[in-house]
């Protein structure tokens, strides 16, 4: 079967430390752009491929080869809607990182282009290709730790705003900080875990703190930097949130930055039966009581690593039209619940949602 061939579309650290590096290594794709609006990038990925690809700064010349079946969309998040949609009525399919979009009304409109083409149109929750998350998963759907009830996520640290000053810090171009930047990974598996429950209702605040001084933000690493001085900063840099589902209620507590020196990077499912602690980008432990016994162990996965499983399962898709768990239909819910919040936030009071 002929390769699938695609164009990368943004070529900064994510493409080049994930997404090329696992194309790279799939006999059955083959890149023939990357594109950026730095040319330098754009070259830098092209040379470092050394398979005659193109350097091109305009992804419209990318869209306009009918030799290109597929994108895989690794810009920054104001564009992924825009280059989405128009890769979609192109009649390409398309892999965006997440976010979906800035917003709930943007993903809406990337799940529309999605359903009127009929092209493939998954996003980078790369979450839902991991060996421990996918077994949390299957524990849950086999009744191992009885009812789900509650759900919390914990993603917190001392002090680490990425790049402030920059597109991470600036709402026109991220939508949002921790929670849509980091907090989208937690919120995301823990709808694909528990079967992705209809959210009924959400209460959260997000705080823009401890950043919006810039100069003045002292911090102890940063990537994405240095620092832009003269920049912007109006994201949140903590959120907290409190979600009511038709199945468990989800608690939600995150900063890229907070004033207490501690790390925090964990799930916890509580179940009436058992329950489990994830470790983010780690292993998880499940407890439970057997005959009387308090038990608790520690499960050994092997599996494909999560990137090269989401790269792999996308062109697999394109080449048979398999619908995947990152398909926009599926991960649409997450961009749902983060416009909760953030609108609960800005009006200060409960979000009921609407069908």
């Amino acid at each position: 079967m002929n390769k699938v061939k695609l164009a990368i579309i943004g070529c900064g650290s994510i493409a080049t430390a994930h997404h090329i590096p696992c194309y790279k290594v799939n006999s059955h794709a083959e890149i023939l752009y990357f594109c950026d609006i730095i040319p330098e990038r754009a070259r830098a990925a092209a040379d470092d491929y050394k398979n005659g690809s193109r350097a091109v700064t305009d992804y419209k010349e990318v869209l306009a080869d009918p030799e290109v079946e597929a994108v895989d969309i690794c810009t920054p998040n104001k564009m992924h809607s825009v280059i989405s949609v128009d890769a979609l009525r192109a009649g390409k399919h398309v892999l965006c990182e997440k976010p979906a979009a800035i917003n709930y009304a943007q993903a809406l409109q990337m799940q529309k282009a999605q359903q009127e083409t009929g092209k493939i149109l998954n996003i980078g929750v790369v979450n839902r290709f991991e060996g421990h998350i996918n077994l949390i998963k299957k524990y849950i759907e086999e009744g191992r730790l009885g009812e789900v009830y509650h759900v919390y996520a914990s993603f917190r640290a001392y002090r680490s705003i990425p790049g402030i000053g920059g597109d991470f810090t600036t709402k026109a171009v991220a939508g949002g900080g921790s929670l849509i930047d980091w907090g989208v990974h937690y919120i995301d598996l823990v709808m694909y875990c528990t079967g992705s429950p209809k959210p009924l209702t959400v209460s959260g605040e997000t705080f823009c703190k401890l950043g919006k001084n810039i100069s003045e933000y002292a911090y102890r690493n940063m990537w994405a930097g240095p620092p832009i001085l003269d920049g912007t900063y109006d994201v949140d840099d903590s959120c907290c949130a409190i979600i009511r589902t038709e199945g468990p209620v989800i608690t939600v507590n995150g900063a890229w930055a907070q004033n207490v020196d501690h790390q925090e990077e964990f799930v916890d499912f509580m179940g009436t039966k058992g329950g489990i602690r994830l470790t983010f980008n780690g292993d998880f432990t499940f407890y439970t009581v057997e005959n009387g016994a308090f038990v608790k162990y520690v499960p050994e996965v092997h599996a494909k690593d999560r990137w090269n499983g989401e790269i792999d399962s996308f062109v697999e898709c394109v080449r048979t039209g398999e619908k995947l768990p990152s398909h926009i239909d599926y991960a649409i819910l997450t961009s749902k619940i983060m416009q909760g919040i953030y609108d609960s936030s800005e009006a200060h009071r409960e979000v009921v949602f609407e069908d």
